[in-house]
């Protein structure tokens, strides 16, 4: 054993192999090593603090008692793996965390074969470590295969999907549920209150505990008779059916657990691994870890920007609203004057902006925690009785709603109308949140009015018309600040000089170099159905330009409909990386130089 000393251990590690090799007197000081370089550095870059900060303790237990990469983790979501990255190799590169061609925020197979899967959308962890637990039994492996859910995620559709499966697919697979009480805002449902209540639990296992260990010592088949007829009468009693859930679906509930104590952690850890039936290791962590503001406030520092550098400093000028704010004001304005408007998230009130609808109006505001697809089609039952349901969720998100807006919304033709947050590119959180596949996967769908407000009052008259129509719609909006007026652009005319049609944000993009090149700019708001001011374009050459991918987007709907070259702009067919805006539009060539070069090249083309 490598002993405990002054100097840092942390940079001693390059892989789990290292953290097996230290003292059990040294994890509390390598704890506190990785906890403060995770504090210094989302200072810096910004990322998910508060779920890392609190799975420290746990990812040294897996380093301890497991042989990884042989043996595979899966992190469900990635929030709550950056002591992981620091444990696997990445700690030298971690400054770069969120950065242009750096660290990613989250799990990636291409970045590091420590990285079992990719882990950016909750829910999906349990089923994918199923898949690799089938695989392994299939060629008679021997590696463990554990899945690290949070209790949040856990209540998603695909968790209980996989929970259902599990006992019929496989012997062999460790579920750690991190209960932390938390998703990014507190957790709501059934779920959630059954994991809240520990002390039974703890009781129980006590209980549990006490007469296995009487049992093996005196060999005694009748005792043991004894203890399983106990265990029918009174776990219930004790736990209130919470392990009862997981003990009735074949698999083997072991907690709760203090998800802050090591030994504790690799004890229980190393005796799921022994047993010959999946388990439930049930472990109760704290959000923020370690560092008291993000304990205080665990909602308010899960994802966070910079505050190291000129963040801490206080603005001579407020910030500008951004899009969330502007449209959760105005659908509390809406609200007050129609009893008919719903709100409706999926763990993400304060980040869609509806936190001040949930203050003002409870009684029609509705978290439904990460279930995104029940969120559709719990809207489309209020639809139906008469309601005017808004559901706000990040478009990465909402792509998981795609069949409940074709079957449950589109289909009866019913009045929801989805808010897609964060649609286009989002920065630094890379290519598992980008919003920019909603335009390809619902323009196709009948009936449904599509709107890409570029500016506050092109939102607001989006919402307006959304709530007074008896269809359904969905209205895509970015990240960032809102726009309050249209960029100045030059008009069309009777010349048949190519035109410029800018989709919602991306006027902003375009209008200086439309003005340079002297070109005529429309900034286009309504994807669905086509803008009537098209039909004056017949014959001219188009340029578009969208925040979202072209492959069957907003370009794409033009050049169906226009008998004349059509030159499409916006994200390629790959996946884009993390970065700052302009990095990102500099690699996707979509910067002010870019464009201009690929306008005039088409303009030289299509007159010649």
């Amino acid at each position: 054993m490598i002993p405990e000393s002054d100097s840092s251990l942390l940079n001693t590690i390059t892989s789990p192999a290292d953290v097996q090799r230290l003292s059990r007197e040294a994890l509390p000081q390598l704890a506190a090593e990785i906890r403060s370089r995770l504090i210094e550095t989302v200072s810096r870059s910004g990322g998910h603090l508060a779920p890392s900060l609190g799975t420290v303790e746990l990812t040294l237990a897996l380093c301890r008692v497991f042989d990884f990469p042989s043996d595979k983790v899966i992190w469900d979501v990635g929030h709550q793996s950056y002591a992981w990255k620091m444990l696997t190799g990445r700690n030298a590169s971690f400054d770069s965390l969120r950065q242009f061609g750096g660290i990613r925020g989250f799990p990636s197979p291409k970045e590091s074969a420590y990285d079992a899967a990719v882990g950016g959308h909750a829910g999906v962890a349990l089923s994918t470590a199923l898949g690799m637990a089938a695989a392994r039994d299939l060629r008679q492996g021997k590696e463990n295969i554990i899945a690290v859910v949070g209790d949040a995620s856990l209540t998603n559709g695909i968790s209980l999907e996989a929970l259902n499966a599990i006992r019929h697919t496989t012997e062999r697979l460790i579920l750690v549920v991190n209960d932390n009480g938390m998703s990014i805002s507190q957790n709501v449902g059934a779920f959630a209150r059954m994991f809240a209540r520990r002390i039974s639990g703890i009781r129980y296992n006590r209980i549990r505990a006490a007469a296995e260990a009487t049992g093996h010592h005196l060999h005694l088949t009748g005792l043991k008779a004894f203890y399983r007829a106990m265990k029918r009468v009174i776990k219930p009693l004790l736990l209130r059916h919470r392990s009862a859930i997981f003990e009735d679906l074949g698999l083997r509930y072991m907690g709760p657990i203090d998800g802050h104590d090591i030994p504790a952690l690799c004890e229980a850890l190393r005796a799921a691994a022994d047993g010959h039936v999946p388990v439930v290791l049930h472990i109760a962590t704290v959000k923020g870890k370690g560092y008291p503001p993000a304990e205080r406030h665990p909602s308010k520092w899960h994802g966070v920007s910079p505050w190291a550098t000129s963040a801490m400093q206080t603005p001579s000028t407020p910030p500008a609203a951004s899009w969330s704010e502007a449209f959760g004001e105005y659908l509390c304005e809406l609200a007050r004057n129609d009893d008919r408007v719903v709100a409706i998230t999926a763990a993400m009130r304060d980040g869609t902006g509806l936190g001040k609808f949930f203050r003002e109006f409870p009684k029609r505001a509705y978290d439904v925690g990460i279930c995104e697809e029940h969120a559709i089609a719990f809207a489309a039952g209020l639809a139906a009785a008469g309601f005017r349901p808004f559901v706000a969720l990040y478009s990465t998100f909402a792509q998981r709603a795609v069949d409940c807006m074709m079957h449950d919304v589109c289909l009866p033709h019913l009045p929801v109308t989805l808010c897609l947050d964060r649609a286009g590119i989002v920065g630094a959180d890379g290519p598992t949140h980008h919003g920019l596949y909603d335009i390809a996967m619902l323009r196709a769908l009948p009936g449904l009015t599509f709107h890409a407000p570029a500016t506050r009052s092109g939102l607001q008259s989006a919402l307006n018309h959304a709530l007074t129509s008896d269809a359904p719609a969905v209205i895509r909006y970015p990240r960032g600040p809102i726009c309050e007026a249209h960029p100045t652009t030059l008009s069309p005319d009777e010349s048949p000089k190519p035109c410029i049609l800018a989709l919602g944000d991306t006027a902003a993009w375009i209008a200086p170099v439309a003005i340079e090149l002297g070109l005529p700019c429309l900034v286009i708001e309504r994807i669905k159905p086509l803008p009537d001011c098209l039909t004056a374009l017949k014959g001219r050459p188009l340029i578009t330009l969208e925040n979202a991918a072209i492959q069957a987007g907003f370009g794409s709907a033009i050049a169906e409909n226009h008998d004349a070259p059509v030159l499409i702009l916006g994200w390629d067919d790959r996946f884009i990386p993390q970065g700052s805006d302009v990095e990102l539009r500099q690699f996707g060539g979509l910067d002010a130089v870019a464009l201009r070069s690929k306008i005039e090249t088409f303009v030289r083309e299509s007159i010649s």
